[in-house]
């Protein structure tokens, strides 16, 4: 069986009603990013952060899985799918998919502040004085500017044996999981869906460009495959 190998940004999510990560001005849900996503803006005031994500966590289990996220599941049927995705949300989860790396995190999950290692599955929000079995403050199980990136080897790993490379919703501007598509084979062909695509067709080998959202480009990728 073929091994699929999907990358996958904000654009999949959005569908669902999910706010993408920041607007053009640069701010994040009216929040200068680096107040809300850095080790620097939580030390300075840990009380913001936690509400920030709390705000988060909130709409995301509002919030449901769209044909975008169903149609890769349906995937597996002809495909080793394995999807690498720059969303902190579970949607691809909750969807199906069965083989998921999360690159910047998860929303839906706490860390403690002492040991990255202590991570705890979280569905209410997160206040100062919930701590850890080591007895420290815990944080949003997310990767913050400045911090690395945990999950970056093995998703290079997946991506080097992707016999097929399929790009949704991202800029691919975002570093390091722009850099991903570098570790394919030069003979994988590479599909990019994204209503706005900031590739053009001459960007990668063998790539073929679907300007769709999420949804209907997914569509299109199944019939192209089949043929």
């Amino acid at each position: 069986m073929k091994r699929l190998v999907v990358l996958t940004g904000a654009g999949i999510s959005a569908e669902s009603g999910i706010q993408t990560f920041r607007d053009a001005d640069g701010l994040w849900e009216g929040h200068n990013v680096m107040d809300v996503a850095s080790p620097e803006g939580f030390a300075a005031n840990p009380e913001l952060v936690l509400n920030f994500y709390n705000e988060r966590r909130k709409q995301l289990l509002e919030v449901s899985p769209n044909k975008g996220h169903v149609n890769l599941v349906a995937l597996e049927k002809d495909y080793n799918v394995e999807i690498i995705t720059q969303n902190v949300d579970d949607l691809h989860e909750r969807a199906g998919s069965k083989n998921v790396t999360h690159l910047h995190g998860e929303l839906l999950k706490v860390r403690s502040s002492a040991d990255e290692n202590i991570v705890l599955d979280w569905e209410k929000d997160l206040v100062l004085g919930d701590l850890c079995p080591k007895k420290s403050q815990l944080r949003p199980h997310i990767v913050w500017f400045g911090e690395m990136v945990p999950m970056l080897d093995k998703a290079i790993e997946i991506t080097k044996k992707a016999d097929i490379l399929v790009i949704i919703g991202t800029s691919m501007q975002v570093y390091p999981a722009a850099g991903l598509v570098d570790y394919v084979k030069r003979s994988t062909p590479i599909y990019f869906i994204d209503p706005k695509p900031a590739v053009s067709e001459s960007s990668f080998k063998n790539l073929t460009i679907i300007k769709d959202l999420a949804s209907v480009g997914t569509d299109k990728l199944m019939k192209i495959l089949k043929e």
